[in-house]
């Protein structure tokens, strides 16, 4: 399946960048089988290690971590001759903190090593380095799950997704026909996710949502819940983290999502749930997005990092685990979960492209689902899920501050009325 992150591979290597590049991303988002993929088609040889298989193998970092030395005993270990031209691909490189610091020396050798590292709970240890992380000396890149744009393409929508595009960027609308069956492939979406083995179930199932198998999802929440424990120092820890991470669809489906402690448990305080959340959000297994005071660039500067939401980094895994059917998500129909779900999946395609999302909420007449920065210009978005208001508040914020232009995300088509670029919800890829 094509998979975007594949440019970032390919820019890395023909720009022929010194430093190892490090892949972050949740467990199953695809990151070995896009890297071995890139490395079969790119390199003459390379050599695949895996610090989680091959546990034996972190011990060869416990030494010297000059470069050569760590080849020499690689390919000892290995049984194979490894040159300095062959590149290494360490999966799992979280298992070994000497691992990530030879890093560094790979960087600054007079040789240009190409080195890729990679880890399911990766970006958990880059936050909580016990000795000296190697800033500067290595690339971090993010993937995510397959956005809807990947997936129109793993079934063999090609042409739709060029129609979608050229839509949005000249702001005409897609026949009425083409509309629909976009929205029809976008529902299917919200159950489906985009985790590669749950696309791949989709897609092996003739793209019949009724055939699909969402055991996969589930299987893939239990592996989560299974990472909590494995790689968290403690019992209480890991029961932290788990029950924030089981409370974020029930305090979704609530009136106003913003998340509360107090729906954890009664007792729940920030000082005992601030670290678990960040565990979370260093795996890259949720989404959380913070409130901003003042909708003026740059956004990072006004955000209230105690008023946040929380979402799962898959729409997919939360679907599943709110139990909704495919007819539950359709347009007139009505579900607790159906407003929650819509916002997940919207914040898990705009996360793909924006680093930081926020949210504006000065009043309570005002609530702003969205914010972010185009072009250095502050752009608010409202996404119309059916969880609770008109366009009020967009007006609102139109009225009071007059940005450039504001964008509304719906099921409707195309469109460009009253300085409101209206946006369907199978084009949020395009943003």
């Amino acid at each position: 399946m094509y998979r975007k992150f594949y440019e970032e591979l390919t820019a890395w290597e023909n720009n022929k960048i010194q430093e190892p590049l490090l892949v972050v991303g949740a467990r199953q988002v695809g990151k070995t089988w896009i890297i071995k993929e890139f490395c079969e088609n790119t390199y003459d040889d390379f050599v695949y290690i895996n610090l989680e298989e091959q546990r034996e193998l972190v011990s060869i970092f416990d030494n010297s971590l000059q470069p050569e030395a760590i080849l020499k005993n690689i390919s000892i270990f290995l049984g194979r001759q490894i040159q300095r031209d062959t590149t290494l691909v360490i999966d799992e490189i979280q298992q070994s903190e000497r691992a990530i610091t030879a890093l560094k020396y790979f960087a600054e050798a007079d040789c240009n090593y190409r080195v890729i590292g990679a880890g399911s709970l990766l970006g958990v240890k880059i936050n909580r380095f016990e000795s000296s992380f190697p800033v500067g000396k290595v690339r971090i890149k993010y993937m995510y799950p397959m956005d809807f744009e990947e997936f129109l393409l793993a079934t063999g929508e090609e042409q739709l997704r060029d129609a979608i595009k050229y839509s949005f960027e000249k702001m005409i609308q897609l026949p009425e026909a083409i509309h629909k069956k976009a929205l029809d492939i976008y529902h299917d979406y919200l159950i489906v996710g985009g985790m590669p083995a749950a696309v791949n179930n989709y897609v092996n199932t003739s793209c019949n949502i009724a055939l699909f198998d969402g055991e996969i999802l589930s299987n893939l929440h239990l592996a989560y819940l299974a990472d909590m424990s494995k790689y968290v120092r403690n019992a209480s820890e890991t029961a932290k983290i788990t029950a924030v991470y089981e409370s974020i669809p029930g305090q979704l489906a609530k009136p106003n999502p913003k998340f509360k402690y107090k729906e954890i448990k009664s007792t729940a305080v920030k000082r005992d749930y601030y670290g678990p959340i960040d565990w979370l959000d260093s795996s890259g297994m949720i989404i959380k997005i913070n409130k901003i005071e003042s909708p003026r660039t740059p956004l990072k500067a006004y955000e209230d990092i105690d008023n946040f939401k929380i979402y799962y980094s898959d729409v997919g895994i939360l679907s599943c685990e709110c139990e909704v059917n495919p007819s539950d998500l359709l347009q007139k129909t009505h579900n607790i979960y159906k407003g929650a779900i819509i916002e997940n999946y919207v914040l898990s395609q705009l996360k793909i492209n924006y680093k930081n999302l926020y949210f504006y909420k000065p009043s309570d007449s005002m609530e702003i689902d969205l914010m972010i920065a185009i072009d250095g210009k502050t752009i608010p978005i409202e996404v119309k899920s059916g969880r609770h208001k008109s366009s009020k508040s967009l007006k609102n914020y139109i009225e009071t501050y007059e940005p450039e232009y504001a964008i509304r995300i719906s099921e409707n088509n195309f469109g460009y009325v009253d300085n409101i670029k209206s946006i369907p919800l199978y084009a949020v890829f395009c943003i």
